[in-house]
């Protein structure tokens, strides 16, 4: 990205700022352990959206096109405008990622943001209001956790203790493959996963078929900044902002771990 650092951090800061705003937005709609007083409708490939998805997708839509002008925008809950695969700079939002949970009063959901520039995320804001919890990043300059930095343990090859998230599904077929992992319930937020990996609180993770670049861009960032990768079978860093926003099965995880992943993973039906 360029400019210095300094303006990096007043550009963060801004950010997350903003984000902050609209996960109070959002908090307005929510009733931790119980429904969600939005009105909720449910889209065409079955999944929900809520009046608060709106709310949060029109704030953040206005202001962030404020703060970096001529910026393409790309959002789960705003229609795919093509014009955004020649722009030099695109905002990718997911303005409630875990709307599932969000709707039930389930904590673990986040307003996710990222600005990628040439494909790459350059600066990202994963905020979980309900848990307290602010990811932040910024390439070539860090990860933190409400302001803490963020360093991924150099881990040692996978070993049936490791903490793992993943789909019911594919946690299944990763047993069939003869990896018992220590898997662990899914929560609602796929970027919160992988942020989740950055900190520590899982040693790994695995995302299904299907997930887009609002899903993981912004915990992308976090995690490579933290020491870890999130990639597919070929080890390759993602590249966001391409004509189909969509990726295939994922591995987050430090870097050291993930030929061992990819080997794990090519081994079951998902590969």
């Amino acid at each position: 990205m360029s400019g210095s650092t300094e303006s990096r951090h007043a550009l963060l800061a801004r950010l997350v700022a903003l984000g902050r705003e609209a996960g109070d937005i959002a908090l307005g709609f929510y009733d931790r352990g119980g429904k969600t007083s939005a009105d909720v409708r449910w889209k065409g490939d079955g999944s929900p959206v809520t009046e608060a998805d709106m709310a949060v997708n029109a704030f953040l839509e206005e202001r962030l096109k404020a703060l970096w002008p001529g910026a393409a925008w790309l959002s789960e809950e705003s229609a795919d405008d093509p014009s955004r695969l020649g722009a030099k700079r695109v905002i990718i939002v997911d303005p409630i990622d875990g709307t599932r949970g969000f709707a039930r009063g389930d904590e673990h959901w986040c307003v996710a943001i990222a600005l990628c520039e040439a494909g790459r995320p350059v600066l990202s804001v994963v905020h979980a209001p309900a848990l307290g919890q602010t990811y932040t990043a910024a390439a070539g300059a860090g990860a933190w956790l409400n302001g803490e930095p963020l360093h991924v343990d150099a881990a040692p090859a996978p070993h049936s203790g490791m903490a793992v998230t993943c789909p019911g599904n594919l946690s299944k077929a990763l047993r069939a493959a003869g990896l018992e992992f220590d898997y662990k319930p899914k929560i609602a937020s796929l970027a919160l996963r992988v942020a989740w990996v950055a900190s520590g609180v899982y040693s790994a993770g695995f995302t299904a078929r299907d997930c887009h670049d609002w899903d993981i861009a912004a915990a992308d960032l976090v995690l490579q900044e933290a020491g870890g990768l999130l990639a597919g079978l070929d080890g390759r860093p993602l590249l966001y902002n391409q004509r189909e926003p969509i990726h295939g099965v994922l591995t987050a995880s430090p870097s050291a771990m993930q030929p061992e992943l990819r080997d794990a993973l090519a081994r079951t039906p998902f590969a």
